[in-house]
């Protein structure tokens, strides 16, 4: 369908970060900033693009939507491009071992629009055309986003993904949103959680808590990330949880091995 007039842009649409993470295809990336600004979204977020960035490609097929891959920021890991963000849904045809919520993309549009109204930063993680996004990846989501698709044939096309989702974005903003949130207090961002799962790991491991799993250490560490992740914890929840094991830890240094006693 044809049919642009950029003074009608409606700059007052909340606005998710639209994250694409290790993209193949140039090609995918314009179709998808296309998709996004078909609906009024703005923010690109690019992890690890396979064939770099700027990409020619990409403006290419962008049909002129050059503001969205004028202003798109690229980054190296996942955590960075999600570091002050206080909600992440990460789209998946995939089931999962993890416990998450699982929403529709109407669902989590209507979820991540209350949130841009409290004052929180939102982001929609989508993955690489091979295989879309790996199990780290979806760990450091709140939720998991399905499209109810034919489950004989479910996967979709990078910009196909990003457009019902930025569809329904802009649909659920036109109707307000939903969900409480309080804008005094909310989730704590990504950063900070990130570094107190790094600090949870590193004391888990001192601690020899890994040590009887074996093979099995990868599947539990995403599993307590996706747990703390989907607890919506807030900051001074963090810091107090920081606090308890750091004294946790400083007791169990503190113990004097009997070689140590002399004597």
């Amino acid at each position: 369908m044809a049919g642009t007039d950029r003074r009608l842009q409606d700059r007052a649409l909340p606005q998710p970060a639209v994250i694409l993470v290790r993209p193949q295809m140039g090609e995918n990336i314009g179709a998808a900033a296309r998709a996004m600004l078909n609906f009024g979204l703005g923010e690109m977020r690019i992890v690890d693009p396979r064939d770099g960035w700027p990409n020619e490609a990409a403006r290419a097929m962008a049909s002129r939507a050059d503001e969205v891959l004028d202003n798109a920021q690229v980054f190296d890991t996942t955590a960075e491009a999600i570091a002050d963000l206080h909600q992440v849904y990460a789209t998946t045809a995939r089931g999962r071992e993890m416990s998450k919520p699982v929403l529709r993309p109407s669902e989590m549009a209507a979820h991540g629009v209350g949130a841009v109204h409290a004052g929180q930063k939102v982001g929609i993680l989508f993955g690489g055309e091979r295989a879309g996004l790996d199990n780290d990846d979806v760990a450091l989501a709140r939720a998991v986003v399905q499209v109810p698709a034919n489950p004989a044939f479910s996967s979709l096309n990078l910009a196909q993904a990003v457009l019902l989702c930025a569809y329904e974005w802009r649909q659920a903003a036109a109707e307000g949103g939903a969900g409480s949130f309080d804008e005094q207090d909310p989730p704590v961002a990504a950063a900070q959680m990130t570094a107190f799962l790094d600090f949870l790991t590193r004391e888990l491991d001192t601690a020899g808590f890994f040590n009887l799993i074996g093979d099995k250490r990868p599947t539990m560490l995403r599993n307590l990330r996706a747990l703390f992740h989907r607890a919506e914890l807030r900051d001074h929840e963090v810091r107090t949880l920081f606090g308890m094991i750091r004294s946790l830890s400083g007791h169990r240094q503190g113990v004097r091995k009997p070689e140590q006693d002399g004597g």
